[in-house]
């Protein structure tokens, strides 16, 4: 018996994360990131971009004030936000960067250019922009990673002026 690719149209849909504080984390997710709310419930809040049913769930059911999972243990490592073009994603980073909140790393890993931050909750996120297939880096015949510094210079050049020093300078430990 064969094992059965899943088809390669498949998408992973929404992520509904446990959380301590719903309105830090609405705010979050709204403000910092640019989700559109769609419902707040008082302990469920549905976040969506584009009018989609929602591309993010919160809530505090089993978690209000809650504490974030110890290191070393399982769990969520990150999900991925991943945006239609190299533009979306430079908006991206200095819209989270215009409103204080840091990242944690980044990485430019050929197939695609990655930036990795937590939310409010700890839960993991990279922030990606997928270079078409074309341009993959190929080894053998199979895609190749590769894990090289994110040029942020050139990544926010895509907003078309010239990166601001401290954005840079926020930025360099990462490079």
């Amino acid at each position: 018996m064969t094992n059965p690719s899943i088809p390669a149209e498949t998408r992973i849909g929404h992520v509904h994360l446990k959380v301590a504080d719903l309105e830090r984390a609405v705010h979050f997710y709204r403000d910092l990131l640019g989700f559109d709310l769609l419902f707040n419930m008082g302990s469920a809040a549905f976040l969506s971009a584009g009018g989609y049913h929602h591309h993010i769930g919160l809530n505090t059911w089993h978690s209000q004030n809650g504490q974030p999972p110890a290191p070393d243990t399982t769990g969520l490592y990150h999900f991925a936000i991943n945006y239609p073009t190299r533009r979306d994603l430079a908006a991206a980073l200095a819209r989270l960067l215009d409103g204080g909140w840091g990242i944690d790393g980044a990485s430019d890993h050929g197939t695609h250019e990655a930036i990795y931050l937590h939310d409010p909750d700890y839960n993991g996120i990279e922030f990606a922009w997928d270079r078409p297939r074309e341009h993959w880096l190929q080894s053998d015949g199979r895609v190749a990673f590769s894990r090289k510094p994110l040029d942020f210079a050139d990544l926010l050049a895509e907003l078309g002026q010239p990166a601001q020093p401290d954005r840079l300078a926020v930025l360099s430990q990462y490079t």
